[in-house]
């Protein structure tokens, strides 16, 4: 009996201090959660019962170089909606189906979706929100927001760029500042009980949004608005596919209008711009053609030119390779040359524009003449090696880094590749494509003394208070060319401008130099032209540098007649306006009549045609009048048996074969 107490006790015992044990081990786990917890666990319950709804930043203002707003926000509403706080369904569904004009069915799954909020609508214009917010329906919530909006809609909207529902850039300058225009989003937190209700009294938090910064770029308002004039007046005129017209500080890079026609309208980004709009915008609202298929004539429209599309250059590339010969001492302004209307090199016979040739001129003449043959024999003298070391120095065979995305590259013959007839046609502009940026940046780069500069829009960033938060640089790279090779290039295309084949681009009191250029695009067949004219003043200290490409003109395509009158309009508005004076008339004005002939005396009308590259022979031989207008003159002719020959009719790559893209220019 004593033993049988004994071992009850024991029993006790163990099975007391078993149950002390866990006591103490729960006691040290609550006060293990409750002392050094508290806080993790407080935020998660807090977090439970804490409803958030975002305050939307708003964006930055894209501002131009005289204080214009060219990109700001409208404020708009977002409707959402809270199931567990809804008291009138109904009700609910009907204000919001009249009011948003939507679908009742697609409000009504959005209403009855059990969910702690459920947005409805975003974009909500601000007059409608107000209206839905005086209903005063319980579990509705209208909250600001803000969304992108252009004052000048189709203004450089392929610089400026759009942005999409979430307010985040998507192509041009909104993409690229990004991280400087978005702000930091705000918060609303409101408290809840376990059925997701707001709690009455409890109040609200907020945590306010940053604001994002202003934008300042180099763009001026009242340039592009009188290059866009300029370019829509000759599309129109020549029924032109497009035209790009680039202005820029030579000096500094800084561009100044960059104009892409058509444009299309940056509040509607996503109905196409087309030659039948009307066409394009039932394509998009019926939903013809596949999707893929609009989302590619929606890129296409969203294009660039000026830096996404490379084509061949043409004549005005023998700016590049008069400073290369120059540099490398191969030519002088004296040097005599013999133009018999064609060069022979290997076996081929590649015609200058004018079929009868130019006969003997020096150097100056031939530039101003722009004979094929004179820049063939530069390009001989230079060699393939030096070409190609010069393309490295003036950085050509890179990218211009300029702010905007999607820069194409210069698509170049592989070096191992270039014969005796590539390096002839390249010398000239031909059998290689770059981009109109990468053109007018190499160009300002030879004519303001030898530095290359980086092409940009952006100036600084500055918060709404207009304090200074960042000044935006870029890289430049001195003496590319000698400041006596810049200087002479200056000077022999002050007279292409003033006594050449660039007489129409020629204003009275201004010293301009430029140089015109006709290209032919692929396939030859097709007898597509590229017209272009590049013109900067003042010539001897070039402020200002323009660019017009027209693309596939009717008509009469040359440059020298349809491009180099649009940049003498743009100059004619706009050195005025940039303070760069008219220069002091000489008295003594002693007319030249020599000047541009040359040997080329029919070519003194100022409706020269002398700046094509590349047309057909068939052209070519119906060309033999001499017409003042010598409208029947290109550069580069090819017989009939080779524009049979298509095979090779594609722009030269790094892979291409040396004898690539000949058949389009050579006999």
């Amino acid at each position: 009996m004593v033993r049988n107490k004994t071992f009850n006790r024991k029993k006790i015992l163990i099975i007391f201090t078993a149950v002390v044990l866990v006591l103490l081990l729960l006691a040290g786990r609550l006060v293990y959660l409750m002392v050094y917890c508290s806080e993790y666990y407080g935020k998660k319950a807090e977090d439970l019962h804490e409803r958030e709804r975002d305050i939307k930043a708003a964006r930055g203002k894209i501002i131009d170089a005289t204080g214009t707003v060219l990109a700001t926000n409208r404020t708009v509403c977002t409707i959402s909606v809270i199931h567990s706080q809804i008291k009138e369904p109904e009700r609910v569904i009907e204000v919001l189906t009249k009011e948003l004009d939507m679908e009742k069915e697609k409000v009504r799954k959005r209403v009855e979706k059990v969910s702690s909020i459920e947005r409805v609508k975003s974009n909500v214009d601000k007059e409608t929100g107000d209206r839905i917010r005086n209903y005063g329906l319980a579990g509705v919530k209208v909250d600001e927001d803000y969304k992108r909006y252009y004052p000048y809609s189709t203004l450089a909207s392929k610089v400026l760029g759009f942005t999409g529902g979430d307010n985040q850039g998507i192509i041009g300058l909104e993409v690229i500042y990004e991280d400087y225009l978005k702000g930091t989003n705000g918060k609303i937190l409101t408290l809840t009980d376990a059925r997701g209700i707001e709690i009455e009294n409890a109040g609200e938090r907020r945590q306010e949004p940053v604001d994002g910064n202003n934008l300042h770029i180099s763009l001026d308002y009242n340039i592009q608005m009188y290059c866009e004039q300029a370019a829509k007046k000759v599309m129109e005129a020549k029924s032109a596919d497009s035209v790009s017209v680039i202005v820029m500080n030579p000096q500094n890079g800084e561009i100044m209008a960059m104009v892409n026609v058509p444009e299309f309208d940056l509040n509607d980004p996503f109905t196409l711009v087309a030659p039948d709009p009307q066409t394009s915008k039932e394509t998009v609202e019926t939903g013809i053609g596949s999707k893929d298929n609009t989302q590619d004539l929606l890129n296409q429209m969203w294009r660039n030119q000026c830096i996404n599309d490379t084509y061949e250059p043409g004549s005005v590339f023998k700016i590049i390779t008069a400073a290369a010969a120059f540099e490398e001492g191969v030519v002088t302004l004296n040097d005599n040359f013999f133009c018999p209307g064609y060069k022979m090199v290997e076996d081929r016979r590649i015609h200058c524009h004018k079929r009868a040739g130019h006969g003997a001129e020096d150097f100056t003449q031939g530039i101003m003449n722009s004979c094929n043959p004179v820049f063939i024999e530069l390009g001989m003298r230079l060699g393939t090696d030096n070409f190609y070391k010069y393309f490295q120095q003036f950085g050509l065979l890179n990218r211009t880094g300029i702010d905007l995305p999607g820069e194409a590259a210069t698509i170049m013959h592989n070096k191992k590749n270039v014969g005796p007839v590539e390096l002839a046609t390249v010398s000239f502009g031909q059998s290689f494509q770059i981009t109109p940026i990468q053109l007018v940046t190499t160009v300002s780069s030879l004519v303001n003394g030898g530095t290359r500069i980086t092409p940009h829009f952006g100036v600084s960033v500055k918060d709404d208070q207009g304090n200074l938060v960042e000044t935006l640089k870029y890289q430049v790279k001195e003496g590319i060319v000698s400041s006596d090779t810049s200087k002479t290039l200056r000077n022999v295309l002050e007279k292409v401008v003033s006594e050449g084949s660039g007489k129409n681009a020629k204003i009275e009191g201004f010293s301009i130099g430029g140089k015109t250029a006709t290209s032919q695009t692929l396939p030859r067949s097709a007898n597509k032209y590229i017209s272009s004219f590049l013109g900067f003043a003042p010539a001897e200290n070039p402020q200002v540098l323009a660019l017009t490409v027209i693309n596939n003109p009717q008509g009469i395509y040359y440059g020298g007649t349809i491009a180099a009158p649009v940049v003498q309009e743009i100059f004619s508005n706009i050195l005025p306006y940039l303070g760069i004076e008219k220069k002091a008339e000489p008295k003594d004005n002693t007319k030249k009549e020599d000047g541009a002939g040359q040997g080329n005396s029919e070519n003194t009308d100022g409706t020269r045609q002398d700046d094509l590259e590349n047309t057909t022979s068939q052209e070519q031989d119906n060309s033999e009048n001499t017409d003042s207008t010598r409208q029947e003159r290109p550069e580069n002719t090819t017989s009939q048996g080779q524009n049979n020959s298509e095979s090779t009719d594609t722009p030269s790559s790094l892979d291409n074969s040396s004898n690539s893209d000949n058949s389009g220019m050579v006999e």
